[in-house]
């Protein structure tokens, strides 16, 4: 076979597969996403009374603190790209130890949240479970479980760029790198639609 039909090590988009792969992967992703949003959506506009006094029994600070973690853990992924790929170890080390520790603050932060749920019987199986905390414990631990996920590797990288050559593959933390930006952008999207139904907020601040 001549070289020029060969394409096992160059494919057409000269895009590496691990990356379309991801790519690909979040495609999927976003399906489930988009499932959940749109039902969310259509039983919210049915049940409005139930799921705006469950968002109002929601702690949108803690949900705030939680968005700028992800946001500032976004900014290290990408610095420990760019350090990587100029070969500074030590940097690449930082800032991706630093986004492990942010979604590690995140879990924290949920955490918190989760058990003053429980508490307040909120659980689902629980006596005041309602339809909209069905939502938020599926929409949010799904999202938790994502953040996990991306945590694994990113320990991986981080403890391997203590070898003696570090961590040599920045692509592979490019692809990763997609994969993180992808799970911050979600709770972008979940953050307003469980937290901040602001109408109903405004409502029950005014009695």
């Amino acid at each position: 076979m001549s070289s020029a039909l060969n394409l096992a090590h160059e494919p057409l988009t000269k895009i590496p597969s691990g990356k379309l792969a991801m790519w690909a992967f979040l495609a999927s992703e976003l399906m489930f996403f988009s499932g959940f949003f749109g039902a969310f959506i259509v039983l919210r506009s049915g049940n409005y009374d139930v799921f705006g006094a469950g968002s109002a029994m929601l702690d949108w600070k803690l949900a705030t603190l939680n968005t700028f973690i992800l946001i500032g853990s976004s900014l290290t992924m990408a610095l420990s790209i760019y350090h990587l790929e100029k070969k500074n170890n030590n940097m690449f080390r930082l800032f991706i130890g630093l986004t492990t520790l942010g979604g590690f603050g995140f879990l924290i932060v949920k955490w918190i949240e989760y058990s003053a749920k429980f508490h307040h019987g909120l659980f689902p199986g629980q006596e005041h479970h309602t339809l909209f905390f069905s939502f938020y414990f599926l929409m949010t631990g799904f999202h938790a479980v994502h953040v996990i996920a991306g945590m694994i590797p990113m320990g991986y990288m981080f403890f391997r760029s203590f070898s003696k050559d570090g961590y040599p593959y920045p692509w592979k933390v490019e692809t990763l790198g997609l994969y993180w930006h992808f799970v911050d952008l979600m709770w972008i999207f979940i953050f307003p639609a469980l937290y901040l139904m602001i109408p109903y907020h405004a409502a029950v601040a005014g009695h």
